[in-house]
């Protein structure tokens, strides 16, 4: 059975970067194709790595990502090798997905199809002034971030249905 990976990624205490972790919470109250599994994993970066190497075929990590756009834009990002960072680097409670993705390799797996959903974020406070909760043009992207998700699943699978086909 094909399997999907939506994975969402962030820290709750820390303003904009709780998107994917919201954008996850949305996509699991929602019905999902077979072989689709959506997954908080917050700042777990380890359990995010064991999870790609249990096999799945594909995955879209959804994320906060600073790309120098107005906040709110919102992202589709197919990284390149080329694009991962150190393995070595991976902290067990702290998630940086080029890491976690460096050291799935690393550890001989592949993740074959992979997408990252990013929204520009406004905020992530500060550590004398933390921000709970997303800034409002974060928030105003949660929902068009649950349909692209929604789409970018139905691209992974209608194309895994291709393969078999032939």
């Amino acid at each position: 059975m094909t399997r999907l990976l939506i994975a969402g990624i962030g820290n709750i205490f820390l303003g904009d970067d709780a998107f994917g972790v919201e954008v996850a919470r949305r996509l699991a109250g929602r019905p999902l194709p077979e072989g689709v599994r959506v997954v908080d994993f917050g700042i777990r970066g380890l359990d995010l790595a064991f999870a790609l190497l249990d096999g799945c075929d594909g995955a879209v990590l959804v994320d906060a990502a600073q790309r120098g756009g107005p906040p709110g834009t919102l992202y589709v990002l197919e990284p390149e090798r080329d694009d991962l960072g150190d393995p070595e680097a991976l902290e067990a409670h702290g998630l940086h997905p080029a890491k976690v993705l460096r050291m799935v390799e690393a550890l001989g797996g592949r993740c074959p199809w992979l997408r990252v959903v990013g929204c520009e974020p406004a905020t992530f406070g500060s550590d004398e002034d933390p921000a709970m909760g997303l800034s409002g043009p974060v928030q105003a992207a949660v929902d068009e971030a649950v349909r692209l998700v929604e789409a970018l699943s139905k691209e992974f699978l209608d194309g895994e249905a291709r393969k078999l086909a032939r």
